[in-house]
């Protein structure tokens, strides 16, 4: 499968992507490799993302994931 969104992992692998117009955080871990079609996963901000005609697409927005330390 290819994404037809611009996907890249900076040094400190963090998981970016150009979604319309906007530069967008994916995540860290929790980005599913390889992507693949109907992969979803929610990032450390809730923001809920999955991979649907081969775009990575934002569909909704929940209350951050607790974090146990």
């Amino acid at each position: 499968m290819e994404l037809k969104n611009r996907l890249w992992m900076t040094g400190s692998l963090e998981w970016f992507a150009i979604l319309g117009d906007e530069e967008v955080f994916l995540g860290r871990r929790e980005v599913p490799a390889p992507l693949d079609e109907g992969d979803s996963w929610t990032n450390d901000y809730g923001d809920q993302f999955r991979v649907e005609d081969g775009e990575i697409r934002l569909v909704g927005k929940v209350p951050p994931p607790p974090k146990y330390w």
